[in-house]
């Protein structure tokens, strides 16, 4: 009997950082550690079972450390591109990723990732 493959969640933190106007362009760094942590703490809605979370991030927010739970790829250049190989060596497994850019949406899909919006992993702030 085969072993079911844990899914690959891959999170596109420059585009999920960047969907809520909230002062992130002033620390990009501290940014992806935030969802970083957001995302060791509540893991992937709606994914029930064991998921292997990778925030994959680029430029400024290079460096950001790993912390149980979740996995950090900074991108030796372009992010998307980094992201695109990262599910074209995934094989078989299932891979969920996560942002909004449609040109990498549609290149992962490309290779049979499934795709979920910023929402995912951050909802937008509330307004009351």
């Amino acid at each position: 009997m085969e072993e079911a493959l844990v899914p690959l969640v891959i999170v596109d933190a420059a585009n999920v950082v960047g969907s809520v106007p909230d002062g992130w362009w002033r620390d990009r760094r501290r940014a992806a550690e935030r969802l970083r942590d957001r995302l060791a703490a509540h893991g992937v809605p709606g994914h029930d079972g064991p998921v292997d979370i990778l925030l994959v991030v680029e430029g400024a927010a290079r460096g950001v450390e790993p912390v149980p739970g979740v996995r950090v790829a900074s991108a030796p250049g372009s992010g998307d591109d980094h992201m695109v190989a990262l599910v074209a060596e995934a094989g078989d497994r299932p891979v969920l990723v996560v942002t909004a850019d449609r040109e990498l949406r549609r290149r992962v899909r490309e290779l049979g990732a499934d795709v979920a919006g910023p929402r995912t992993v951050r909802p937008a702030p509330r307004r009351d």
